[in-house]
């Protein structure tokens, strides 16, 4: 772009992704701006954005499709034996053309396989009442409703932010329900992206801040590389390394007068009030940077006209012009800044990770700073190095020509750029290493303990380095003590032996023998931790050998490299990718979710680096972090916190998916029931297309008499109480592999529905069998024999969800009850009346008739008890099966607000042994508590460390002695030597 001025020379200026004002976007310290429209007509977002991305379908509309093709072939397989009997019927003598009905010649004269093809089409026309069409439109209102229910949820609520959870589609409500695979980010996503300066390392000397007044300077020296006390750095290197934490980044400070830049000075050694300005970066390290060399006595003070100021400890403000950034990108993972002092010397400033920035620097230098880097990354710090480097006039020239014609290039202007700043960023000399450290989000060891015992792996996709994101690991108890790691790193690769993908290869074999075939087997979907006796594996790969996975030497069998990879880690509890670049990521995701089985993967992050990966997975959960919004903007929901993770999946996630698979079956079970009597009526009634019920009838079964019933029972249903959810993390396994929408449920369903039809219409044509059923002697006709079918379907139908409803409210007692009753009121207000409207009205007075009748009143309600009969015996002779047998707590409800009011107890008893008293507390999983006191000597047999997620065998019981003393139950061994003390935890007894 040329700008041009009065009585000036025009000055160019290139036009960057960092130029881009987006919505939303506001300008700090800016007077005036020169602009350009770009990206008009079909350059736009939303024209290039026009396909969108493809629509995420969930397992259970796949269910549905599977389950529609079989009812299909129902359908048409009824057409074709009611046809074909048809014409066998009517070949008998005397059958074909009735004394009573004779045929017109325009009928005489028609093709006979025109005919067929008609009878065809009319039968298909009569049947094609079991394809269930109203079920698309209960499935998306049940989806869409459902989906207020997460917004709804208060404990979604986070008061830092002010905000709650967020659905941007519905779509996905049950998939939540059977997720297999987690992938997740660490910074901002395990960790709050809340950074803290704590320590640095200059010139291979610790420095880590402790009381200010102890220390002239700020600084206290502990340990050098060889871990006893040695002398500072010199004061030069310290106020280098100051200079270049406070000038390489691009931190802005906030307007003067805010309530951040306000504080009190109580006396020298205490912050000045420029230490409690705010700041405003893109990354929150740059921040804590800027923070901790203001605690050292260098204070950053803003960047004005190309100009940027900092005080140093003999409060001297110092001033550089500001010549170039050359901004940071995940590629060559550090940034960098050409300054010029008021002197004129021209340095270069540069931070970025050990691995970008040591192969830039002098060896010697690098072994003096790598002890201190690798130490903090293993504590778990986010590590970074700074360097820097000395420009003469003439090299400086070279680099402002260079970076000119790379920004003002039309074409490759990306690799030109790269490629300056990769000649700017080498013989560059290293200064020193800094530490920050990034807390852990609260709850996130409890969640991803919790999702990992629901069945799920988890991933960890960072691009952080492996001893951070390892320690990371450990704290979120990803990684036990027990766990046997299995490292593929460049690390484990050059041992100098072989060629690096001999050794690839290698490793992938040694691994797979150790954590695939030599493992004993385990079940599908159950994840084992060490206490379970099995050893637990952890895989830990990085960026550049996955790259080598990925994409093997051409004479290799990447196959085989993908294979082997994918193999160990399915067989792993937790998978650790570090060094990790954002397409790298959603090539993970990919690769697992098209792998055998097609597991359902869910992916979530914070950051726009997330963003691939997010729209990769089944599904893409956003969290309200610090990075931004593009990850909440392009997930499918969004959360505060990744503590809410748990209750979306193991409540949310759960009773979603058991609503919508019930009413998946619901529905084709009773479109079965509702046609099988119609399909058999055309055995009795010469395969004449005579329908066995009334149209009104036929058009308001499935959208008003069964519709609202399923629909409120997919909204409010609760068959476990969110409570025992939550604990009891191992009911999440019982609904995995879509277990509810197999082929066995949906042939129980079918099966249950096929006995029910062929009860309504067979009890009914015994009760015909005698031809008196009315007081007056007059025989009940063709349509009262319908009425008589399809009021005994509607009631038992209904009485049917009834029974498998186990939370009620007074929504589900409307929706059923009043479902029946305007059934009954429909009857007799369209029975009741004649309609001018209608030229023939097939059920006047009908249904009045009918119930004047005590035999159609007895075999109405016989029907219905014997229709419902086995449901009833297998509810009554049905033993308790794990905690599925568990009922809802008393009054407590929190989806949808509706209070329950069922209970029952849990077959098995949760004791809790406090350490503090004699007392031991039982509580039966419904927090219904007794106490019991412990006498000295009491033996109680229990599973030491146990907890109720866990299934147990009489192997893993010990005997329990209870120590008054101690005031503790104590394990009683074979060994009077070797008693253990039992600390305060759950047992089994």
């Amino acid at each position: 772009m040329h700008i041009y001025k009065p009585e000036q020379e025009p000055a160019v200026r290139s036009l960057g992704p960092e130029n881009l004002l987006l919505k939303g976007a506001t300008l700090k310290n800016t007077k005036k701006i020169y602009g350009v429209s770009v990206y008009t007509g079909m350059e736009t977002k939303m024209a290039l954005n026009y396909q969108g991305k493809s629509q995420k379908r969930s397992a259970v509309e796949k269910s549905i499709n599977a389950f529609l093709c079989v009812y299909l072939c129902i359908l048409i397989s009824k057409a074709v034996v009611c046809t074909t009997l048809k014409y066998v019927w009517q070949s008998k003598e005397g059958q074909d053309e009735p004394w009573y009905n004779q045929k017109t010649q325009k009928e005489k004269d028609t093709f006979m396989y025109l005919k067929m093809f008609t009878d065809f089409l009319s039968f298909m026309v009569l049947f094609n009442f079991i394809i269930p069409v109203s079920m698309y439109v209960t499935v998306e209102m049940q989806k869409f409703f459902g989906s207020f229910f997460i917004k709804w949820d208060n404990d979604f609520f986070d008061p830092e932010i002010k905000e709650g959870a967020l659905v941007n589609t519905s779509d996905l409500n049950e998939e939540l329900g059977q997720v297999e695979y987690v992938f997740t980010d660490k910074t901002g996503t395990l960790t709050q992206n809340n950074m803290e300066f704590i320590e640095c390392c200059i010139d291979g000397f610790q420095y880590r801040q402790r009381d200010v007044r102890s220390e002239l300077d700020g600084f206290t020296v502990t340990d050098g590389p060889v871990h006893k006390l040695q002398p500072k750095a010199g004061v030069e290197k310290e106020e280098l390394f100051l200079r270049a934490l406070c000038l390489c980044h691009t931190v802005q400070v906030k307007e003067a007068g805010s309530e951040e830049t306000l504080g009190d000075r109580l006396d020298g050694m205490l912050p000045k009030p420029e230490e409690e300005r705010g700041f405003i970066a893109s990354s929150p390290d740059e921040v804590a940077l800027v923070k901790g060399a203001m605690k050292y006595g260098f204070t950053f003070l803003g960047l004005e006209n190309k100009k940027m100021k900092i005080r140093n400890r003999q409060n001297d403000i110092e001033e550089y012009s500001l010549l170039h950034v050359l901004n940071f990108d995940p590629v060559r993972r550090r940034m960098s800044v050409i300054v010029q002092t008021r002197s004129g010397e021209t340095l270069l400033f540069c931070k970025g990770a050990d691995s970008s920035i040591f192969p830039r620097v002098r060896p010697e230098e690098v072994d003096r700073i790598r002890l201190h880097v690798e130490r903090n990354a293993t504590e778990g710090y986010r590590t970074l190095c700074v360097a820097y480097k000395q420009l003469t006039a003439e090299e400086y020239m070279v680099a402002e020509t260079g970076l000119q014609d790379a920004r003002l290039a039309l074409q490759d202007r990306e690799e030109k750029l790269m490629a300056m700043y990769n000649q700017l960023e080498t013989g560059m000399s290293l200064i020193g290493a800094t530490a920050v450290e990034d807390r852990l989000q609260e709850e996130a060891a409890e969640t991803m303990e919790a999702l990992q015992g629901a069945g799920m792996k988890i991933w960890v996709l960072t691009g952080d380095k492996m001893e951070t994101a390892k320690s990371t690991c450990y704290a979120c108890r990803l990684f036990q003590r027990g766990t046997e790691l299995l490292e593929l790193t460049v690390r484990t690769l050059e041992d100098g032996r072989s060629k690096r993908e001999e050794r690839l290869l290698e490793l992938l074999r040694d691994y797979h023998k150790r954590a695939v075939q030599d493992a004993p087997p385990v079940r599908t979907g159950v994840v084992t931790r060490s206490w379970c006796g099995s050893q637990e594996y952890g895989f830990i790969i990085d960026g550049a050998t996955l790259t080598l996975v990925m994409n093997p030497p051409r004479d290799a069998d990447a196959s085989l490299y993908r294979s082997l990879f994918l193999q160990i880690c399915q067989n792993c509890t937790t998978v650790l990718c570090c060094r990790m670049a954002p397409l790298q990521k959603a090539q993970i995701v990919k690769m697992v979710k098209n792998s055998k089985g097609s597991p359902i993967t869910l992916s979530i992050g914070d950051g726009a680096n997330d963003v691939s990966m997010i729209l990769e997975a089944h599904v893409g959960i956003g969290i309200k972090g610090k990075e931004g919004r593009q990850a909440v903007r392009n997930s499918d929901y969004a959360i505060p916190k990744l503590k809410h993770l748990k209750k979306l999946l193991l409540a949310h996630g759960h009773l979603y998916y058991v609503r919508i698979a019930h009413l998946v079956q619901y529905f084709f079970y009773k479109n079965l029931c509702f046609i099988l009597p119609q399909f058999l009526y055309q055995f009795f009634c010469g395969y004449s297309q005579q329908p066995l019920y009334d149209a009104a009838y036929l058009t308001m079964y499935n959208i008003c008499f069964t519709s609202l019933p399923i629909l409120a029972y997919s909204l409010l249903e609760q068959h476990i109480c969110i409570e025992i959810l939550l604990d009891n993390a191992t009911l999440y396994r019982e609904i995995a592999k879509n277990a509810m929408l197999r082929w066995r449920p949906f042939l129980y369903w079918t099966l249950l529905g096929i006995f029910q039809g062929l009860m309504f219409f067979f009890g009914v044509r015994f009760l015909f069998s005698n031809p008196a059923l009315q007081d007056n002697g007059q025989v009940f006709g063709n349509w009262s024999y319908g009425t008589i079918v399809f009021t005994v379907l509607v009631f038992t139908v209904t009485l049917k969800l009834a029974l498998d409803t186990r939370h009620w409210t007074w929504l589900n007692h409307s929706a059923i009850w009043g479902s029946l009753a305007f059934y009954v009121f429909f009857s007799f207000f369209w029975g009741g009346i004649i309609w001018p409207f209608l030229k023939q009205q097939r059920l006047y007075f009908v249904f009045a008739n009918m119930l004047s009748s005590v035999s159609a009143w007895l075999v109405i309600i016989i029907l219905i008890l014997l229709s419902l009969l086995p449901e009833i015996l297998l509810m009554v002779l049905r033993k308790p099966r794990g905690p599925l047998s568990r009922q809802k707590k008393p009054g407590q409800s929190n989806v949808g607000g509706i209070p329950s009011s069922q209970s029952s107890a849990r077959p098995l008893l949760m004791r809790t042994f406090s350490d503090e008293s004699n007392t031991v507390i039982l509580t039966d999983g419904c927090c219904h508590t007794s106490l019991l006191q412990a006498s000295e000597g009491a033996l109680l047999t229990g599973a030491v460390g146990w907890d109720h997620q866990s299934s147990l065998t009489s192997a893993d019981l010990h005997p329990l002695r209870f120590n008054k003393t101690q005031q503790r139950f104590q394990l009683e061994s074979h060994d009077s030597k070797s008693h253990k003390t039992a600390p305060s935890r759950h047992f089994l007894l």
